[in-house]
């Protein structure tokens, strides 16, 4: 038995904060390490000690070995979680671990090092008799290699870094000509992300679900799975929505699943929590796709409806106490699906996103579950991952849990930074997810390449205008020596009246606000005219009536003019022209090409006086552990190329400037 009291979490965010949730109701300390910039997090509150690290970048702090090591022998502690993500798949970090004394809580390194390789794993998994999807992983990565294999499978393929996952090095590509594009660019995000540039090929299967199994295995023999996942809502091939069970599997099919899965862990004495991933077809075949070892981001989904800690399975194994039960005494009890909350902007493909987080309040209410490593007032950094938290449902059937998910999302407040609680709730409530009918392709087919999100509408926009006009008021108030209430709303000229200039989305609309005693309001925007009342305000929300008919919003409000509104699950941004800094606008030219978020440029594909489509590929940023290609939004000549690699880049920051109308070919 491999006994130990004090675990540090080699982690950040909401995996840190729910493991030391679950290491404190258990008895053990926990230790947390942090970052510079994570300083404050919420991880770091929650742990009963904190180690720093180093800087803010992940080589620097929380993807270095001696780093983490160190904190481990500064902490005393005598065993190591490494989570999710960063170290916790790194085959070197477990060894090192182990060879520091210390408990590594997972699977052993070769286990690792043997499921992180693509390709060697797909090798072992077909020697096990597990199906997998037909493919290339042989050992010449050459782009001639890569072409036959292409040629032999048919297109369209799928390019895959063979050290790593989470959609990170992975290119699907319809057009052969692309193909080595696609090769270089999966390599470089590959190296950039795992250290390793070999790749391998698989033949794309055209909407299959993502079915994954939970297993489990202790020291003693015993293997066991925990039921499935469906995690088919997808965008650049990282999951968003989860749920358990899968909507399409029989008993029959779980069965034969669930074998495979458990045989794909047996084979190659795996100890602790994995997950076999597999793509199942419409004709209810599965092909195996990869294991993750290590817990997973949706294990609370299995959570609910096992009713089992996994994080505390983890503990158990890694002491090497047996796991306690039997693949019988395993049961699916109810429903529950989660979605994950991302700082990241689906109009605009989905593009991570940063800044501070001025406001959250998270979802309650019955069945939720709601794991986040978030805090108002925290900086949402770019050189992280932008999730911020997973939120939870459970019910007796798929529709209340379904139901309550909607529900808890729609409650949620958050703001200061883009995020896509709005897209959840939608692609919640469409007729095909809620049928269970979703597949890979349910984001592309759903909507498209860049879901549009609502514009405010004239009450959200006469809600904002007067909030905006009481804060004024308020401000004034504060500076006055005897404010007397009769006359709030009035000045020496009569009732008070406001002008502003609302931008949301493209679009400017004027609204003028005449307040009257009793917090009533004439607002007009645009040519519709409306009556306001306020019937509640506090910090964060209020409750108006507009001709009768009661609202309650969420807002925030800033001082640089910017209202941020809530109503339903949708959140609106209106910015008053007449305040908002023209400095804030910065790169809004036609012609300038901003980067969207901060990041480091890897490269850069153009040079000053080159001619450019729309679309043409400028560049390649790398932020929040994913490259993103930077293209022209209009066709033109170069005049300016201000990006350089290796440059830290911030959010609005100028890259390429180009002159319009000179598109490429055209004349000079």
């Amino acid at each position: 038995m491999k006994s130990f009291g004090t675990v540090l979490v080699a982690n950040r965010g909401e995996i840190a904060v729910r493991i030391v949730r679950t290491l404190k109701e258990l008895g053990y300390r926990a230790v947390a390490v942090y970052s510079e910039a994570d300083a404050d997090a919420p991880h770091v509150q929650a742990a009963d000690m904190a180690v720093l690290l180093g800087p803010a970048p992940v080589a620097e702090s929380y993807l270095s070995i001696e780093r983490v090591l160190a904190a481990a022998h500064t902490s005393g502690a005598e065993a190591i979680h490494p989570g999710y993500g960063f170290l916790s798949e790194n085959a070197a970090f477990a060894r090192a671990v182990e060879d520091a004394g210390l408990v590594f809580i997972g699977p052993t390194a070769d286990a690792i090092a043997l499921m992180g390789n693509k390709a060697e794993a797909k090798r072992r998994m077909l020697a096990a008799g597990v199906p997998c999807v037909p493919g290339y992983e042989g050992a010449d990565q050459s782009d001639a290699a890569f072409v036959a294999a292409a040629t032999r499978l048919g297109f369209p393929v799928m390019v895959k870094a063979a050290a790593g996952g989470g959609g990170r090095g992975m290119r699907l590509v319809d057009d052969p000509a692309e193909l080595p594009a696609a090769l270089r660019s999966a390599r470089s995000e590959a190296q950039n992300a795992f250290g390793s540039e070999e790749l391998i090929l698989e033949k794309a299967l055209r909407r299959p679900r993502h079915v994954e199994v939970q297993v489990f295995a202790d020291a003693h023999g015993h293997t066991v799975h925990l039921g499935e996942r469906d995690c088919s809502v997808q965008r650049r091939h990282q999951k968003v929505i989860e749920e358990s069970p899968c909507p399409v599997l029989t008993p029959a099919l779980r069965a034969r699943m669930g074998a495979a899965a458990v045989e794909a862990a047996r084979s190659i004495g795996y100890r602790g929590a994995g997950t076999i991933e597999f793509l199942l077809d419409a004709d209810g075949e599965f092909y195996f796709l990869e294991m993750n070892t290590r817990l997973q981001v949706e294990h609370p989904v299995t959570e609910l409806v096992t009713g089992r800690d996994l994080v505390a399975l983890q503990l158990q194994v890694a002491e090497g106490r047996p796991l306690g039960f039997t693949q019988d005494d395993v049961r699916l009890d109810g429903h529950a699906i989660e979605a994950r909350l991302y700082a990241e902007d689906p109009a605009h493909g989905f593009l991570p996103s940063s800044g501070r987080l001025l406001h959250w309040q998270p979802p309650a209410g019955p069945g939720v579950r709601v794991d986040a490593g978030i805090r108002a007032g925290q900086l949402v950094s770019s050189f992280y991952d932008p999730l911020l938290a997973k939120v939870v449902a459970w019910g007796e059937t798929r529709e209340t849990a379904l139901d309550r998910l909607v529900a808890a999302l729609t409650a949620a407040q958050l703001f200061g930074v883009t995020a896509n609680r709005e897209f959840l709730v939608d692609a919640l409530q469409r007729p095909v997810f809620r049928n269970g009918a979703a597949t890979t392709a349910f984001i592309e087919e759903e909507f498209g390449t860049a879901p549009r999100p609502a514009a405010a509408g004239s009450a959200e926009t006469a809600f904002a205008a007067v909030l905006q006009f009481l804060r004024g008021r308020d401000d004034a108030c504060a500076l006055a020596v005897t404010p007397r209430a009769e006359l709030l709303n009035w000045s020496s000229r009569g009732a008070s009246h406001w002008h502003a200039r609302y931008r949301s989305g493209e679009a400017d609309v004027d609204v003028f606000v005449a307040a009257a005693p009793g917090e009533r309001y004439a607002v007009r925007v645009g040519d519709r005219s409306l009556t306001v009342e306020l019937l509640h305000r506090d910090e964060y929300t209020a409750t108006f009536a507009v001709d009768g008919a009661r609202s309650t919003v969420a807002f925030c409000l800033e001082r640089n003019g910017t209202v941020q509104l809530s109503s339903g699950h949708r959140t609106f941004v209106l910015r008053n022209q007449l305040e908002f800094s023209a400095a804030d606008e910065v790169g809004r030219g036609a012609g300038r090409v901003t980067a969207l978020m901060h990041g480091v440029v890897v490269e850069v594909c153009v040079q000053a006086g080159d001619r450019v489509e729309k679309g043409t590929r400028l560049g390649v940023l790398e932020a929040m552990k994913m490259q993103h290609d930077i293209r022209a939004e209009l066709a033109g000549k170069l005049v300016q190329v201000v990006a350089r690699p290796g440059t830290q880049v911030a959010a609005g920051d100028v890259l390429f400037e180009i002159e319009a109308g000179v598109a490429a070919g055209g004349l000079a």
